[in-house]
């Protein structure tokens, strides 16, 4: 009977350590919903571009647009590798 006390016992410290890393991973995810909501709210400034490159593309919005829009796909598979490189390490600390 002391046995199963004893398993119940260690299962049961091994519960609180998974629920703390789902708050933990919750918490984690709230943040980087936050920080996307964010960077959405205020998306006008972060497309802002040098002063020449503005100059030179003032008189042609759509060809702006799509420099824009160029510049965050060239952002994507550099964003992709450091996040992925993160979640990686992130997951296998100890």
């Amino acid at each position: 009977m002391e046995g199963h006390q004893q398993l119940k016992s260690t299962s049961s410290k091994a519960a609180p350590r998974n629920c703390e890393m789902t708050t933990q991973t919750k918490r984690i995810v709230a943040i980087a919903v936050l920080v996307t909501a964010g960077s959405l709210v205020w998306a006008d400034p972060t497309f802002a571009q040098c002063v020449m490159c503005r100059a030179s593309l003032a008189g042609n919005s759509s060809f702006a647009r799509n420099l824009n829009i160029g510049v965050l796909v060239l952002l994507v598979p550099p964003v992709s590798v450091f996040c992925a490189i993160f979640f990686l390490a992130f997951r296998r600390r100890k």
